[in-house]
């Protein structure tokens, strides 16, 4: 069983920056890309931003992009970190890491595996 633990979270003013780190404790064909998520209270939870472990690409939902960078920890293929810059108040959430086979859906059902979150509070 892969196992996925975020790490990172905490509280934070408005245009503030935190670093999450995702570490997979083993290598699955089925964790090949990795994402993080996240959701708000009373909110269903989106996807932020996703990794291709194999070609080293990231993708940005809009809400992110241009302030989030999704990498990967130099040559160590199971740490992902989300680095976050320009916080905002509706970045406020719980954050999940989440692995799954190679495919270009980013929604919580293509997900094989997840973390147990992290939580994220900005405040205004």
């Amino acid at each position: 069983q892969v196992q996925l633990v975020e790490s990172g979270g905490g509280s934070v003013e408005a245009r503030g920056s935190l670093n999450l780190s995702c570490v997979v404790s083993r290598y699955s064909a089925n964790a090949n890309r990795m994402g993080w998520f996240r959701q708000a209270p009373g909110k269903e939870r989106e996807w932020v931003a996703g990794f291709y472990t194999g070609s080293l690409t990231a993708v940005y939902s809009d809400s992110v992009k241009g302030r989030f960078t999704i990498s990967q920890k130099g040559d160590s293929w199971n740490i992902v970190y989300l680095q976050m810059t320009s916080l905002k108040p509706e970045d406020t959430a719980m954050y999940y890491c989440a692995a799954a086979p190679y495919g270009t859906r980013w929604t919580e059902e293509d997900m094989m595996y997840w973390g147990q979150g992290t939580q994220v509070t900005v405040s205004s």
